[in-house]
């Protein structure tokens, strides 16, 4: 069996060991793991770093959706998930991700992608390492709150492939929603973020030259397949784990690694853009 072959198989069924159990247990839908690293395998593997990016944030998205399933139903089981919250921000969510998929995510280049990318991981990193307490008279928005909300999660989401969890437990939780609550609700938002954004990158990256064998669109399917996997057998074991471990300490030390994920990132971005 070819060495690269093999070394990149197992790099992506870890990763979707990793992502999975972190989006279980903190309910960011492991994109913020997946991206970057998936754009470091696609570019080793002779992908230009400006369509890798958008690669990696299509295939990430992709691989949400499994790890969705995966790590709400164990998260149910917990009585744990808000259902009337995902119902009342799921419209807003769908709308918000075609907006971004079929059209913002086709026409920016992918360098730019990668800084917005390391943007908003600074800004979830900052949020969960901060861990702000919200005033205790705060509660939901109304149902345009609620739409409103929905539709920035699901652009902003899908502008970076992730799966909305570093926008949605915090904004649950600035609304005084326990946070093991934030956690499994954010883990079925997931879904519907999911859906709604892979159908857009598909159509727009159809019309792509330069993709690499093997893929849909700009999803790559050996990364979802091998992601999916793994991200399916550990994303409930993160579901458990959060109902049992304390949560706080967990935030701050995955906040300092998403620091360094943010900085390559930038790195990635900012080095196409001055090549």
């Amino acid at each position: 069996m070819d060495q690269s072959f093999l070394f990149q198989s197992i790099a992506l069924l870890s990763l979707g060991v990793g992502s999975g159990f972190l989006a279980g247990l903190l309910g960011i839908g492991g994109g913020m793991v997946l991206v970057p690293a998936l754009t470091l395998l696609l570019v080793r593997g002779g992908v230009e770093a400006g369509l890798a990016v958008k690669m990696a944030i299509a295939t990430s998205m992709a691989a949400i959706l499994f790890t969705s399933i995966a790590s709400v139903r164990a998260h149910h089981r917990k009585r744990a998930v808000r259902w009337d919250i995902v119902k009342s921000l799921a419209p807003g969510i769908v709308a918000g991700s075609v907006v971004s998929s079929v059209g913002v995510f086709a026409l920016l280049k992918g360098n730019w992608l990668a800084i917005v990318f390391g943007v908003f991981v600074t800004f979830s990193a900052i949020q969960m390492f901060l861990d702000k307490q919200p005033r205790s008279t705060r509660q939901m928005p109304g149902t345009a709150g609620r739409l409103a909300a929905g539709g920035a999660i699901g652009f902003l989401s899908g502008l970076v492939g992730a799966g909305g969890g570093f926008i949605s437990v915090p904004f649950m939780a600035w609304c005084n929603v326990a946070i093991h609550s934030a956690v499994a609700t954010s883990a079925a938002l997931g879904f519907p973020i999911a859906l709604a954004n892979i159908g857009g990158y598909v159509v727009t990256g159809m019309r792509v030259e330069g993709l690499p064998a093997h893929a849909f669109g700009f999803v790559w399917l050996p990364g979802l397949v091998l992601v999916a996997i793994g991200s399916v057998l550990t994303a409930p074991l993160g579901a458990r784990a959060a109902h049992a471990l304390p949560v706080k300490p967990l935030k701050r030390a995955f906040a300092m690694m998403l620091f360094l994920v943010a900085a390559y990132m930038f790195y990635t971005g900012g080095r196409s853009l001055l090549a």
